[in-house]
């Protein structure tokens, strides 16, 4: 396992290992940052090996190719993607330096926001490939925030729209939606595969009082729920580790009909 400290992820507003549909997150095996703009921040420190061009799917919204930044670490090899290079093999970096500007390409679900993707694996492994890394930790405390379901349209997309609450106490520290066990949830609830929870249980975990799935570990098997806004079945929702004054329930829901200002009391049912 590769830890991640405080002092990395300062460097981001949000992270997530586990809200992805690719092999490469499986069970918490990479990690989505957030940096506060669209420069790719380096969240690692070594010697650029090599930068490759790739394929991605094709999307409407979305750029036709992406790129993988391979960096030394010492001790390990990175994989960074979704960052234009700027840099180029044999160049050294430290971590918070500038790869390049963001790209939003493909792999991205329309309601993801832009990251640099990181992704580690042993010196003597393929990093080319997708899946395989090893699995990532974060030395930071997180804080969860209670939720009853309820909130207010602050901000909307075509396939999402951002609730104000629950709202962060303390921005410039760690919070999370709380599970029901202490810890916060990461994932997508139910739309993708699993989840995770933050720090490690056992049991039962829950999205505002209703249970959404089993926690094993760090791993979440989510529960065959759907999930309702207003009376609208709904994807569902968007979780992740977040330390900006703007966090708030992230709702995926593409054709939602939402605006700002409406009052919106989500549900769960098992489907």
């Amino acid at each position: 396992m590769v830890t991640l400290p405080a002092s990395t992820l300062a460097n981001y507003r949000r992270f997530s290992r586990y809200n992805s549909p690719y092999a490469a997150h499986d069970r918490g095996r990479a990690i989505d940052c957030y940096p506060e703009t669209n420069r790719g921040l380096s969240p690692v420190a070594g010697e650029v090996l090599d930068t490759r061009t790739v394929g991605v799917p094709a999307r409407p919204y979305a750029v036709g190719e992406d790129h993988l930044i391979l960096i030394d670490t010492g001790e390990h090899v990175a994989r960074i993607l979704h960052v234009d290079p700027a840099v180029d093999p044999g160049e050294h970096v430290a971590v918070g330096d500038s790869l390049g500007e963001m790209v939003r390409s493909g792999f991205f679900a329309p309601w993801v926001d832009n990251h640099v993707h990181l992704g580690f694996r042993d010196p003597d492994a393929n990093p080319y490939r997708a899946a395989g890394s090893l699995p990532v930790d974060v030395d930071v405390d997180v804080r969860p925030l209670d939720w009853d379901g309820t909130g207010t349209v602050r901000e909307v997309g075509e396939t999402y729209v951002v609730l104000d609450e629950p709202r962060h106490p303390d921005p410039g520290t760690w919070a999370g939606l709380a599970c029901g066990t202490g810890g916060v949830l990461d994932g997508g609830c139910p739309h993708y595969d699993g989840g995770g929870v933050l720090p490690s249980t056992d049991g039962a975990v829950s999205v505002a009082g209703t249970r959404v799935g089993i926690a094993a570990g760090r791993d979440v098997t989510w529960d065959d729920v759907d999930l309702v806004a207003n009376g609208r079945p709904i994807t569902g929702l968007s979780l992740f580790v977040a330390r900006d004054a703007d966090f708030g329930a992230k709702l995926v829901c593409p054709g939602h009909g939402f605006a700002p200002g409406d009052r919106i009391a989500l549900s769960i049912r098992r489907a």
